[in-house]
Order: structure tokens, then C-alpha cells, then sequence
């Protein structure tokens, strides 16, 4: 046995050699539906905000169909992302506090309340539609922030040292089901409204081009996402307190063996001396703003919180506004050719297709790979292809606006996001989880996940302005001029390269325990800590 093995604890031990079992995938999916509704809800707001420019801001005599103002577009859409940087802070500490279990079920209540709220309304003129939605999407949100460390943290430190990363990824790319889920239901639930009202076109007819029943149509597919989360509800507050937790925080050894016990089947010796023992260390009980968490994991968490930054600018900016770009290159119609149903699904069409050659596949090639050739190496090959495909898009961008080579645009925009989730979307969610002591664990991956929110924002915000028009008589109403499709790719492809040399500041996991990356278990005597703040490769 390795003198790591005779430091750690028993119970410890047991959780990181134990075969996958049953348990794991309960709770993969338990966990993985916090965020297949965490995705769905965030990404189907992206389906609506044409509708919802139709319905309340139609101008009479426009030749082109309403849209929102710049200002509730951009509340609209990044109202979500702002609540769930303050989840994932709030969340993250609250976990560490009074442990994961007990804030677990508080965020899917949160979530699955909101999710219904957010397609309902006080009033049905545009003001108060448009403040009752943000106001529902900003808690929305900050439960889904709770759900990012918790069910990372949760996951793990459940899973066994050898397939950690795997069960980790497996969460995560439930988020790719949750798109791909939105795209779906959105397209069957228009084109049953389409069959049953059949509007004409806006050119036709600009009123009754968006039919009164259309209101409904956007409120049904915002609800429908709290449907799965409720689904898990029950299971939740059924799961035991992680015994990392039980164990190193609460430092109550015999009731970590005794749930353990039950969920491994197997006998664990309690060893509440040596809890006390590893409790006693001075070197092991450090806080977050101490010099002996920057000396060990000070580089780390710049490591975690700048890569997942700068992924989440060009992430984000890519996801939420793909119809724009759609739009941009010809793939979807001009707006005045549809109608208002019509609309809705040739958006949803687009994002599904997307998701299903490129979002999901890329989720699960990090599932299947990442214990095989590490966190390091799938997030420096992601960076780097999406840099790569960035400005393969941005250069020669005339090139692909032309009608024949629009299906070559959209490979290339698909494998983007295929390296994006094979590649850092995955690894900066698997990371934070695995390289901070168990009392520090859930408030440094909130750290991390609330940088990328972060950068979300900018994203989101940032490209709406900045892939306008250069020409200001071509800018969407209401917008100044931006500075075009193609620079903004440019832009996105720099922040991709940034992100591939701050990955050299991210530690390797793979293959050790948790204990083992953030040092909890070192004997007293040792002084020179072999698990230092320096980038491992």
C-alpha cells in the first residue's frame, strides 16, 4: 500500500478504489438532470426573443417583422447568465459551509419554481411581460449557478479515482441532451401551431402573420424545461452527505463509514482518531485568502478561473446568438418570408442540428477519452482547434457568405463547438472539482464557474454590439454600428488562443485521488510538499 493510501482515510480509500457500480450512474443521473435542465433553460431563451420581438414590439408599416430593443435584448438574454454568477458564488461557499447535500435540493426547487414562473406574467403589455421574465430568469438563474459546484463537487467526490474524470464529463454533458431537448420540443410544438393556425408570411400579411395563440407557443417551451429537474427532486434529498465531507469537514468519520457503508456494501472501519488527527494539522486547515492556499493552489485557481473565463467569451457569444450568424450567412430566411411560428422553428432546426453532429458527440468523446489522456491534453487540443477553426471562419469569411459554399460555413461553425466540448466546455467544469481541499472544494469550483459567467457576459453582451454592421445604415434598429461577423471571429479566435496558454497554469488529475491533488492527507513531517503551486504538464 502507498504511504498515500496509509495516510488517507479508510472510507476514503474505499470510495477510490471501488468499482463503478449502480450508484455511480444514479448519480450521474441524478446530478446530469440539474443540468440537462440547467441547459434547456438557458439556451431555449435564444429560440423565443425573435417571437418575442413580433408580439410586443411590431411597428405598423415596418417592412421587416419587431424586435427587441438593444436594451431588453440584451436583458432578455443575459439577465439568466448574471443570476447564475451569483448562484454559483453564493452556492459554492454555502456548500462548503453547511455541506452539499443540504443546499442540493434548495437549487432544483429554485430551479424548477422559476422555470414555470419565467412563462408567466403580471400584465401583457411589453414592460411588464418583459420585467416578469427577467425577473424569473435572474433567479432561474442563480439556482442553476448553485447547480455547477455542487453537482461537480457532489460527483466528484463519490466517484473512484479511475474513472472520476469520466463520471464528472457524464454530468456535464447531460447539458448537451438539455440543448438538443429545446431544439426538439420547440420544432414539434411549432409545427403543431403551425399546422393547426397556419399565419401567412409577414410580407402577406404583417398582422396576422403572428396569430394571438403565438404567446403561448414561447411560455410552453420556457416551462416545459423544469419537467425533468422535478422528475429527480425526491432522489435528491434521498442521497447521502458525501463522506469527504462528513469525514474532512464536518469531521464526523463514523457517520461517513456508516453512509458509505450502506451505499458501497461493504464494512468500513469509523477511524474518528485519525479525523482529528488530519483536523490538527495546521498545515492541512488553511484558508481561502491565506498565504499557504496562494503558495499551493494560488496559480491553480488563475489557472481554472482565466481558462473558463476566456472559453465561456467565445462559447457564449457562439450559442446564443448562432441564428444571427445563421442569419448573417443565408441559412435561415429573411424574417419577413415567415411567419412568426415558421420563424421559431427554422431557429430550432438550426441549434438541433448543431447539437446533435457537433454539441453532443463532442461531450461524450470527453466522457470516453478524458481518463484515458488526461484533463491537460483534451483541453489544450480544444483550445487549439477552435483557435484554428475561428480563423479559418474569420479570414476568408466573403468566402463562405456565398450561396454554394454556406454547408462548408456550417461544418466548420460545427466543428468549432465539437472541439469546444471536446475540449475545455468539459474540462474547465472537471477540474475545479478535483484539485481543491474537500473544505475549499465547492467555493473555488463557484469561483471558477462564476469567472466563466463572466466571460458568458461578455459574450453575450459584447457580441451583440460587436458583430453589427460596420455600415451604420445596415446595423439592426436601434443598434450602433459594430464591427462586422468576420471580426468578431477574429476576436473570438484571439481569446482562443489566450485560453490554450493559460491552460499551462491547470494541474493534471488524472488517475490520483482527490486527497493526493490538494495535499489534505500529508504527513505532518512533510515540508516539501510535492503538490506546490507550479503547473503541471
Amino acid at each position: 500500500m502507498s504511504t498515500e493510501e496509509n495516510n488517507n482515510l479508510k472510507v476514503l480509500n474505499a470510495l477510490d478504489v471501488a468499482k463503478t457500480q449502480w450508484y455511480h450512474f444514479t448519480a450521474i443521473i441524478i446530478a446530469g438532470m440539474g443540468f440537462f435542465t440547467d441547459a434547456y433553460d438557458l439556451f431555449c431563451i435564444s429560440l423565443v426573443t425573435k417571437m418575442l420581438g413580433r408580439i410586443y414590439y411590431h411597428v405598423d408599416g415596418s417592412p421587416k417583422p419587431g424586435t427587441l430593443p438593444p436594451q431588453v435584448s440584451a436583458a432578455v438574454n443575459g439577465v439568466a447568465l448574471c443570476g447564475t454568477l451569483a448562484g454559483q458564488l453564493f452556492f459554492g461557499w454555502l456548500g462548503d459551509k453547511m455541506g452539499r447535500k443540504k443546499v442540493y435540493g434548495v437549487t432544483l426547487l429554485l430551479m424548477c419554481l422559476c422555470s414555470v414562473a419565467s412563462g408567466l406574467s403580471f400584465g401583457s403589455d411589453a414592460k411588464s411581460v418583459m420585467a416578469t421574465l427577467c425577473f424569473f430568469r435572474f433567479w432561474l438563474g442563480f439556482g442553476i449557478g448553485g447547480d455547477y459546484p455542487l453537482s461537480a463537487t457532489i460527483m466528484s467526490e463519490y466517484a473512484n479515482k479511475k474513472t472520476r474524470g469520466a463520471f464528472i464529463a457524464a454530468v456535464f454533458s447531460m447539458q448537451g441532451f438539455g440543448i438538443l431537448a429545446g431544439g426538439i420540443f420547440a420544432m414539434i410544438l411549432s409545427a403543431a401551431f403551425e399546422a393547426r393556425f397556419n399565419p401567412p408570411p409577414y410580407e402577406v400579411d404583417p398582422i396576422a402573420s403572428t396569430p394571438p395563440q403565438a404567446d403561448y407557443l414561447w411560455r410552453i417551451i420556457l416551462m416545459v424545461g423544469a419537467i425533468p429537474a422535478m422528475l429527480t427532486f425526491y432522489w435528491r434529498l434521498k442521497m447521502p452527505e458525501t463522506a469527504r465531507y462528513t469525514a474532512l469537514v464536518a469531521k464526523n468519520a463514523q457517520q461517513a463509514a456508516n453512509d458509505m457503508s450502506k451505499v458501497l456494501n461493504v464494512e468500513i472501519e469509523a477511524e474518528q482518531q485519525k479525523v482529528e488527527q488530519i483536523a490538527a494539522q495546521k498545515k492541512v486547515s488553511y484558508g481561502l485568502f491565506s498565504k499557504e492556499f496562494l503558495r499551493r493552489h494560488g496559480l491553480h485557481l488563475l489557472g481554472t478561473t482565466s481558462t473558463w473565463f476566456l472559453l465561456d467569451i467565445a462559447f457564449y457569444s457562439q450559442n446564443l446568438f448562432q441564428k444571427d450568424i445563421f442569419t448573417a450567412i443565408g441559412w435561415i430566411p429573411p424574417a419577413k418570408t415567415m411567419n412568426a411560428i415558421q420563424e421559431v422553428y427554422t431557429i430550432a432546426r438550426a441549434q438541433t442540428l448543431i447539437a446533435l453532429c457537433s454539441t453532443v458527440p463532442g461531450y461524450w468523446f470527453t466522457v470516453a477519452l478524458i481518463d484515458v489522456i488526461g484533463r491537460f491534453a483534451i483541453q489544450l487540443i480544444g483550445f487549439f482547434f477552435m483557435t484554428v477553426f475561428m480563423f479559418a471562419l474569420a479570414f476568408p469569411y466573403h468566402h463562405w457568405t456565398k450561396p454554394e459554399n454556406r454547408i462548408g460555413f456550417v461544418v466548420m461553425y460545427s466543428l468549432t463547438f465539437f472541439f469546444a466540448n471536446f475540449g475545455p466546455n468539459a474540462t474547465t467544469f472537471v477540474v475545479p472539482a478535483e484539485i481543491f481541499p474537500a473544505r475549499l472544494r465547492s467555493t473555488c469550483h463557484g469561483i471558477s464557474a462564476a469567472s466563466g459567467k463572466m466571460g458568458a457576459m461578455i459574450g453575450a453582451f459584447g457580441f451583440l454590439y460587436l458583430a453589427q454592421n460596420q455600415d451604420p445604415t445596415k446595423a439592426d434598429a436601434g443598434y450602433p454600428a459594430g464591427i462586422g461577423v468576420q471580426n468578431s471571429l477574429i476576436v473570438l479566435g484571439v481569446v482562443n488562443l489566450l485560453g490554450l496558454m493559460f491552460t499551462f497554469l491547470v494541474p493534471e488529475s488524472k488517475g490520483k485521488s482527490l486527497e493526493e491533488m490538494s495535499g489534505e492527507n500529508e504527513d505532518m513531517n512533510d515540508e516539501e510538499s510535492s503538490r506546490r503551486t507550479t503547473p503541471a504538464v
